[in-house]
């Protein structure tokens, strides 16, 4: 079964898979000589990984995958979307290679950087502009729950992956530098100086260039992370010497905590020290990736494999901006949708740009569960190119929900529901025995569709009345409703009716019958499977409703409210 799913990745056309096996091919690549590569290689493509890694003991460190987090904000959708990609690449990585290649994912706070501005939003303003220019772990927490505004930061971020289920390693930049773990890198850098600048200042403005470093020395009297040039550099006893506008002429060695480094210059050497394999970033940070792998490469480290994914768009095609708040956040999604529903978002067209804002929430719930459906009956070729696959790893769950997030919005807006509970009570007869434990994913979507509909659908709520072809129609399908028995639940017989009179009155083309029916009786311009609809609301009720609509009724009642 393990050899079968790793023929399958081998195959698999989704973009994890792709990006999978861009990442193997660049790690042998990387580790091992043309020869041992192709021989390596042809043992992975026969299924037989645990035997390349056994042959070369280069292949037997961790395979290391990493994200970026700037803490001087809380986590956002970018760091979500960023996280939750980097995952679904590691899974297709670790199907394609049969799991026998130890990978780490490394989610990387860049706390030690200085704090240049007041975030917008947070309480305490005026002590966090007491402390600008401090690092991140320095700054003191505002919410006056942490030892720092970085580790309070750094704590939420954790706490967001953790709730997620991501499976991570998590490392500060602050304890990365004063642990030494970088100090290797960051002699090699002093040593290399001249190349660095060689390829950072074409890149930079003149009056940049006049005072720019590599090196953003932490003053010894402030604790500011300075931005001055540096004025001599000591290969020999590994310090850097630059002027400190508290104490004059200071000379501070850059290892140890001591110095932080300029963000390309540090994600260089990150990818160095900690023999990075693979980061992906946004389409904004393209040149950065250059200047960056430039960099790497004159560190003497290869840089990692990864790609640019399209930045989100508001509801009028404009790029979010955090500063402007016209993007969709976390608990905003949260509130109206599921997890899954986001992964699923995550999941499409990552190198396409696409709308993030409330509308974009029911469909995303509705697609993903109609995959979950779909999985259960593909062959494995299709099934691990499903989008499910990656969201759960390779496990997706047996069933999803009954009825869909459409259907649902709609129960609540027509049965004025504003709980669970009266939702629950139209599903008696439908579902006969489902419970909240029973059917986990529907309560969950109850919760959400009360949200929406409240927030979104009822405000814009718009009835109008029907036609005379329109009026007909409705008052045969109300006729022909009241023929079958009142405990009808058979949503199929009742979506026959509704066929049998779009055709009857001529209605051309058929889907103009089933505007009519939204548009009339749900005062929106889409809708759920009628059917279904009718039989989980219950036949009387449906009936009372076509038959209100027929009579304008609703659209009066509509246009007062």
């Amino acid at each position: 079964m393990l050899q079968d799913l790793e023929t399958l990745a081998r195959d698999a056309r989704s973009w994890p898979f792709e990006q999978a096996r861009i990442l193997l091919t660049h790690v042998l690549k990387k580790r091992l000589s043309d020869g041992e590569r192709d021989a390596a290689r042809l043992l992975i493509d026969a299924g037989k990984a645990d035997e390349a890694l056994a042959a070369f003991e280069a292949l037997s460190r961790p395979v290391v995958l990493e994200t970026g987090y700037g803490p001087s904000g809380l986590p956002h959708m970018g760091t979500f979307g960023e996280v939750a990609r980097t995952t679904m690449v590691r899974q297709a990585f670790r199907a394609l290679t049969g799991d026998h290649w130890a990978t780490r994912l490394i989610a990387f706070s860049d706390d030690m950087d200085g704090l240049r501005k007041v975030p917008e939003g947070v309480p305490n303003p005026e002590m966090l502009r007491e402390d600008l220019h401090l690092p991140l772990t320095k700054v003191r927490d505002p919410f006056g729950t942490h030892e720092s505004f970085g580790a309070h930061n750094n704590a939420r971020l954790q706490a967001f992956l953790d709730s997620f289920g991501f499976d991570y390693e998590f490392m500060s930049s602050t304890a990365t530098y004063r642990s030494g773990r970088f100090d290797a890198t960051l002699l090699t850098l002093l040593e290399r100086y001249d190349a660095v600048m060689a390829i950072m200042l074409p890149t930079l403005g003149e009056e940049r260039r006049a005072t720019y470093s590599p090196f953003l020395p932490i003053s010894p009297i402030t604790g500011h992370v300075l931005q001055v040039p540096t004025l001599e550099r000591n290969v020999e006893t590994g310090t850097i010497v630059f002027d400190d506008p508290a104490g004059g002429r200071t000379e501070v060695p850059v290892t140890g905590g001591h110095v932080k480094l300029q963000w390309k210059p540090d994600w260089a050497m990150r990818w160095t020290a900690l023999d990075v394999d693979y980061e992906m970033s946004g389409k904004d940070l393209i040149e950065s990736v250059r200047e960056s792998g430039k960099i790497c490469r004159a560190l003497g480290g290869v840089a990692p494999e990864g790609f640019n994914y399209e930045l989100f768009l508001d509801i009028e095609g404009k790029k979010i901006s955090k500063s402007k708040g016209n993007g969709l956040t976390m608990d905003e999604w949260l509130r109206y949708g599921t997890p899954e529903s986001l992964s699923w978002y995550m999941f499409g067209s990552p190198k396409s740009a696409k709308s993030l804002h409330f509308n974009v929430i029911p469909r995303a719930i509705d697609d993903y569960l109609s995959f979950i459906d779909q999985y259960r009956t593909q062959e494995p070729a299709k099934r691990i190119d499903n989008a499910v696959w990656s969201i759960h790893a390779g496990s997706p769950p047996e069933v999803a929900s009954p009825v869909s997030f459409s259907l649902l919005l709609n129960l609540v807006g027509v049965a004025n529901a504003s709980s669970k509970d009266q939702l629950w009570a139209y599903f008696a007869r439908y579902l006969p025995g489902a419970k909240a434990d029973s059917e986990p994913t529907l309560d969950r979507l109850m919760g959400h569709a009360l949200n929406y509909y409240e927030d979104f659908v009822k405000p814009s709520k718009s009835y109008r009345l029907p036609s005379e072809q329109e009026r007909a129609a409705l008052l045969d399908l109300a006729g022909r409703l009241k023929a079958l028995p009142a405990d009808t639940v058979d949503g199929e017989l009742i979506q026959g009716e509704v066929y049998a009179v779009g055709k009857e009155h001529a209605f051309e083309p058929l889907r103009a019958w089933f505007g009519a029916l939204y548009e009339v009786l749900l005062g929106a311009s889409q809708g759920p499977r009628f059917g279904s609809f009718a039989a989980i609301y219950g036949l009387p009720q449906t009936i009372e409703l076509i038959e209100a609509g027929a009579n304008g009724q609703l659209a009066p009642a509509a246009n007062i409210s």
